[in-house]
């Protein structure tokens, strides 16, 4: 971290989401929440896109999911260090068999319109998420669910078909959220509904978007009385509004930009679970040959990417970046850039004279995106690889990406603290972004209904090891760096906790003025 080395606060090292939950027969009981500090005031965000949707089991776009973590409630949430915690189940308990899971709903809590919270609205929830029509971006994480029941409306019993480890931290994403069972997407994507500290209050298109303080929410007091985030079409330009006083609060990709936050800005790097990668899919062309992946990932420094690109803010990674799982960089075909092994493993598919393919590149979710895809451009062609980029504004590339319209894309994704919900919807089989992912194999299904099943903590961190393994062998995508995001706050903010998910849940202790 040499270049924010002054005025940067760096948290390496972030907890490990707790698998005590997952144990046979294991009781989480309710976690009393920090007390806020007392505040309040109205805080400006800069973002550089509009959400594109405000459904939140829809939602891949990290502008979206920031919007919407802080409106919608999940069964359970992470606290600042990732353990698993209770959200809108006050506790739950795991069977002697691990195959009946029981949650006890708190008592009390209400959706934004005022309707009550109970049982109905998680069985609605839950089953609409199960539902393959309904597109949930997180449906995989409720494959083990065979049947879900409410006794009494504050009571929900889900019954699994295995055991399933991931679960408990699976249920904490936005994509899990909790709807009304009165609700429709329809109307939610013109008027948000949730549980959470803030409610929807306005949204002026392209420009901003407006939440309030939810008075009726179940936590702690919401400590501002509003955030408004307002879209500034790049990361230079929200930099320059923090400094003339117009925007209070930022979350930048860009190291260099950070930087020249000087003043009273203050800048806290936070290392990311997230990962920088060039998804191929398997399923298209030259690329449906693993030789040819392979030839792709060995002619790729992935150091110089992240010099190029970010400066040599991050890490090289492997797949995995669990902090329990994570996967060792080294442990691949080609660890260090090859381009012989390249030319042989082109070879060997046939085509010695090379390949050509095209990369999708989103410009304004995050600010290295194009730097990164001209960096692997340049070095993929000393290997007789030709990588055309095609750039798209931010909502058309999320839906190609979604629709797995793509022969690569250039990507940032979320990285998760369990690897199967990180994961297990990308590939396996039968997981809802397989289409994305490209590629699935027997022994990855089986590998990850293993992972799934297992509760001993050192036996999945081998079973997902193998995975890793069986990831890299097959170049499925060739994953680059892990980064930092860069929270800067004037002198008027304090209180926010910034996490290595990424997620701006702690907005609901930060204060102004």
């Amino acid at each position: 971290m040499s270049h924010l080395s002054r005025s940067t606060t760096v948290r390496k090292g972030a907890g490990v989401a707790s698998l005590a939950a997952l144990a046979v027969g294991g009781l989480v009981t309710t976690a009393s929440a920090s007390t806020a500090s007392e505040g309040g005031g109205d805080l400006v965000i800069g973002v550089t896109s509009d959400p594109d949707t405000l459904f939140p089991w829809k939602a891949t776009q990290f502008q979206a999911v920031n919007v919407l973590q802080n409106i919608y409630g999940t069964l359970t949430e992470f606290d600042q260090d990732l353990n698993v915690v209770p959200g809108l189940a006050e506790s739950w308990e795991v069977s002697e068999d691990g195959l009946t899971v029981t949650f006890h709903l708190r008592e009390g809590v209400t959706f934004a319109d005022g309707s009550e919270f109970d049982s109905a609205d998680v069985v609605a929830s839950l089953e609409g998420i199960q539902l393959e029509e309904n597109a949930a971006v997180a449906r995989t994480t409720l494959a083990s669910v065979s049947a879900i029941e409410a006794p009494d409306a504050q009571t929900v019993v889900l019954t699994l078909s295995a055991p399933d480890a991931a679960l408990p931290a699976g249920l904490a994403t936005v994509n899990m959220a909790m709807l009304s069972s009165d609700d429709t997407e329809e109307a939610l994507n013109t008027e948000p509904n949730g549980t959470g500290p803030y409610s929807f209050d306005s949204r002026v298109p392209s420009q901003s978007l407006t939440l309030v303080a939810n008075d009726e929410f179940w936590g702690d007091a919401p400590t501002l009385g509003s955030i408004e985030f307002r879209v500034i079409p790049d990361e230079t330009s929200i930099a320059s509004a923090m400094q003339s006083g117009n925007v209070q609060f930022a979350v930048f990709d860009d190291p260099l930009v950070a930087e020249t936050l000087g003043g009273d800005v203050t800048v806290e790097a936070t290392p990311q679970l997230s990962y920088h990668v060039l998804q191929l899919n398997a399923t298209r062309g030259d690329l449906a040959d693993v030789n040819v992946r392979l030839a792709i990932q060995c002619a790729i420094d992935r150091q110089e990417v992240l010099d190029t690109a970010a400066f040599g803010e991050g890490e090289i990674t492997g797949p995995i970046t669990s902090p329990a799982f994570r996967s060792d960089p080294a442990a691949r075909p080609c660890p260090e850039r090859d381009l012989d092994k390249a030319a042989e493993y082109l070879e060997a598919a046939g085509l010695p004279d090379g390949v050509t393919f095209t990369a999708i590149v989103s410009q304004g979710e995050y600010a290295t995106s194009v730097a990164e895809a001209q960096s692997i451009q340049a070095q993929l062609a000393d290997a007789n690889i030709t990588m055309d980029i095609e750039t798209l504004e931010s909502g058309a590339y999320v839906d190609r990406w979604v629709a797995a319209d793509f022969e690569a894309a250039v990507a940032l994704n979320g990285g998760r603290p369990d690897p199967d919900s990180m994961y297990g919807r990308y590939f396996t089989s039968t997981g809802n972004l397989n289409q994305v992912a490209g590629y699935s194999s027997d022994t990855l299904d089986e590998l990850f209904a293993a992972g799934k099943a297992e509760t001993d903590e050192a036996a999945r961190v081998e079973i997902y090891n193998q995975i890793s393994a069986e990831l890299e062998n097959n170049a499925a995508w060739i994953w680059l760096f892990t980064s930092y995001t860069y929270t800067a706050t004037t002198p008027d903010v304090s209180g926010f906790v910034p996490m290595t998910n990424g997620s701006l849940q702690y907005l609901r202790t930060t204060t102004v003025g």
